[in-house]
């Protein structure tokens, strides 16, 4: 718990370049709260100049939420070349299970080049290790602990680090398993929350090599700012405002004071 603290004032003293390839509905959102949070966002998605943009990047995001043939090409051009120069890769595998292309898009991308995390809800994880699992698109229809045992199962198969979100935000390295408890039901009813969490790990493992304990910074700094932005938001809308002015005004004391964490 005390290293936590240390990586968001990592990410603010380093501000490093994050490259992003998502989607339409939450590209802004997720710019924004990178910006907030200290880190430098790009979002690159043309497949004629991912392979440069990865070259000069601290960390690739890479976030399937709208596909496209030419999109799912940049994705794996940007994955490719983020083995070849050794950059910190998260892979969100946005409604996996939804469709056929879905899955096999997933599977295409992990393929190509094992991320280091993977952030997904349950149904999503689970999904990825069973494909024959059907999904309610970018809901989940799983509790975040149902999920466990298939998180286990794919981090020690890829031999990286599996983070799934939900109302206890999990992180799982091989047998390793940390629970953050923060957060408010509210984010689950705002665009991009998940999506913004990815890129808060992609800031993380830009600053961190430790997937496990970045991941959990990550999502520690997801929770607690939800934490701190519930006390003065009405709905929504209000929410979401707040959100990005306090992860913007998040303090180091505030990340140790709320946190919420089991190891």
């Amino acid at each position: 718990m005390n290293q936590i603290p240390s990586i968001l004032t990592a990410i603010r003293e380093k501000s490093p370049l994050v490259h992003n390839i998502t989607n339409y509905v939450v590209m802004n959102n997720t710019a924004n709260a990178l910006l907030a949070i200290g880190a430098s966002p790009v979002m690159a998605h043309a497949k004629e100049e991912v392979e440069d943009i990865v070259t000069i990047s601290s960390a690739l995001v890479i976030n399937m939420g709208t596909l496209s043939k030419t999109w799912v090409e940049a994705m794996k051009l940007a994955a490719q070349k983020a083995s070849k120069t050794k950059t910190p890769f998260v892979f969100d595998p946005v409604g996996v299970g939804a469709s056929t292309y879905r899955t096999e898009t997933a599977q295409e991308i992990i393929a190509t080049h094992t991320p280091d995390v993977i952030r997904g809800n349950a149904s999503e994880i689970m999904a990825l290790t069973n494909s024959t699992l059907s999904t309610k698109g970018v809901d989940s229809t799983h509790n975040s602990l149902d999920a466990i045992q298939a998180a286990k199962q794919l981090s020690k198969e890829l031999g990286n680090t599996i983070v799934i979100s939900g109302e206890k935000d999990i992180i799982v390295t091989g047998e390793k398993v940390s629970t953050v408890s923060n957060g408010d039901a509210l984010m689950a009813k705002i665009t991009g929350m998940g999506c913004t969490a990815t890129a808060m790990v992609g800031a993380s493992i830009a600053v961190e090599g430790n997937t496990h304990l970045a991941a959990t910074a990550a999502m520690a700094i997801m929770g607690v700012t939800g934490d701190i932005t519930k006390k003065a938001s009405n709905g929504p809308g209000s929410f979401q405002m707040n959100f990005l002015d306090n992860l913007h005004l998040l303090t180091s004391d505030q990340l140790s004071e709320y946190l919420i964490l089991n190891e």
